[in-house]
């Protein structure tokens, strides 16, 4: 089960890099503008057994953004049950992630370790805001915190203003315990499912803003449709009832696309032909004039 959402994480952060700055932002109070280039490293590492064969360890995610200075950035996606074991493997992680890009020169190893931060989709009464790390070397004792940043806290008005919107497919974690309810009253479903709609209308303004484009977009309503189809598993009505609005609206996407990409096509006719002014094609193909005009600057290229 956890590999669906920690494939749901991965997907997004590989496909839509740059929604992972303003999470950058929230959990380490970074400044970042957007526009910072975010250089991805390779998530297998395999960790030094003593007499066993190396073990492989898969990260979620081992990038780094430069902006001012650059800075390397681990983030891992967790839905269960915090019992040690996980600020055990993040520490692995992170040695290994350190110990990969280490530099010797003149017998003396130099490892940068990464800003580590863990996202908790479920949040439980000993979940706490932070984990540790204290290492005790012979040259004196090192400790910093690992912020763990919690889905749940979010509700839909944070995700949209603060722009976390690499939160919006782990969002139904909000209602996990609510499934019995939305399952058996269909008052209640009616108004999850109300506020999916919400979100796809909320989608839907920031594309035509600019602020995301159309494969983000899409992105995240179809890892939104894979997490609800997992977690909601055991609730036929849930499942079908907001996974129906998040299948719907992919398929509106796609058709959407298509008809933009005819209407291109028959803008780029009339272009040629140079009968009409640009605002009569934008009119008749419902094209904005900006569209047109760069359709027309192409054709002369």
């Amino acid at each position: 089960m956890a590999n669906i959402y920690d494939g749901a994480f991965r997907t997004i952060l590989n496909d839509c890099r740059k929604l992972i700055i303003p999470v950058i932002n929230e959990i380490f109070g970074e400044t970042y503008t957007g526009e910072e280039e975010i250089q991805f490293f390779p998530n297998e590492h395999f960790i030094d057994q003593q007499d066993e064969a190396d073990k492989e360890r898969i990260t979620d995610t081992n990038f780094t953004v430069f902006g001012k200075t650059p800075k390397k950035y681990h983030i891992e996606c967790e839905s269960s049950l915090p019992d040690g074991r996980i600020t055990i493997r993040l520490f692995e992680y992170d040695a290994q992630i350190a110990l990969d890009e280490g530099e010797v020169t003149e017998e003396t190893l130099t490892v940068t370790f990464p800003n580590t931060a863990v996202l908790y989709l479920r949040t439980y009464e000993k979940t706490s805001d932070k984990m540790k790390y204290v290492i005790i070397t012979p040259g004196g004792t090192v400790q910093y915190d690992v912020p763990i940043m919690k889905v749940q806290k979010y509700s839909l008005n944070d995700i949209f203003e603060k722009h976390l919107l690499i939160l919006i497919p782990f969002y139904i974690f909000s209602h996990e315990k609510s499934f019995p309810e939305y399952n058996s009253n269909k008052q209640k479903l009616a108004e999850l499912k109300a506020e999916y709609q919400k979100i796809l209308e909320k989608l839907d303004g920031l594309e035509q803003q600019g602020v995301i484009g159309a494969f983000d977009k899409r992105t995240i309503i179809e890892l939104s449709g894979d997490v609800i189809k997992e977690i909601a598993q055991k609730y036929e009505n849930v499942q079908k009832g907001v996974g129906d609005i998040m299948g719907g609206a992919l398929i509106e996407t796609s058709a959407r696309k298509l008809k933009n990409e005819a209407n291109k096509e028959t803008a780029i006719k009339m272009i040629k032909r140079g009968k009409m002014t640009i605002e009569e094609i934008a009119e008749d193909t419902g094209l904005s004039v900006a569209e047109v005009e760069q359709l027309a600057k192409l054709q002369t290229v």
